[in-house]
């Protein structure tokens, strides 16, 4: 029997720090709810599904955001480090949605691409190995108070939280889950 997410030894990892504000985006999505299934249609081709990006829309932005950032980020992978489906970032502060589809093959919004776990600057959809329990994609939006990160499409997500560092205003988060 395949072991589920909750069974696999787990490593500390220091999480990214808080927002400099007590503020929180409201990230939802038409795309699939909190806590539902990630419909086929978002899902990684490998999976059977149309790797098209989700829709996403944020309010609540506090004063002094001049971008945002998306990742995308499956806690629940066997690497011991989670995995990156989607990064993207120096998105204007005048945006609140990025639309189905905006972030399949390349940059939503008017932002850029980091470089995924998929070795890909664009979304890849959930993809988790098949007969492992549902695993969860935390698609977080970040508020912040510079209007480049200065990454480019060979960033990675490690170094995007890093580069994050001190510019959090406020972040939001909707996650959604998949198996196969």
């Amino acid at each position: 029997m395949p072991a589920s997410a909750s069974t696999f030894e787990t490593i500390p990892v220091r999480a990214p720090e808080r927002a400099s504000k007590n503020d929180s985006l409201a990230v939802t999505s038409q795309s699939f709810g909190e806590g539902a299934t990630i419909g086929r249609d978002f899902v990684h081709t490998d999976c059977g599904g149309g790797n098209t990006s989700p829709h996403l829309r944020w309010k609540n932005a506090p004063p002094g955001t001049k971008s945002f950032a998306i990742t995308c980020f499956d806690p629940d992978a066997p690497t011991g480090s989670g995995y990156w489906h989607w990064l993207v970032f120096d998105i204007p502060a005048s945006m609140t949605s990025v639309e189905a589809g905006a972030g399949t093959g390349g940059s939503p919004a008017g932002g850029r691409s980091g470089y995924s776990d998929f070795s890909i600057s664009s979304y890849g959809g959930p993809c988790p190995p098949k007969g492992d329990a549902p695993h969860r994609y935390v698609f977080t939006v970040y508020a912040l108070d510079v209007a480049a990160l200065g990454a480019d499409e060979t960033t990675t997500g490690a170094t995007v939280i890093f580069k994050m560092r001190g510019h959090v205003l406020a972040t939001g988060s909707i996650t959604g889950t998949f198996a196969h």
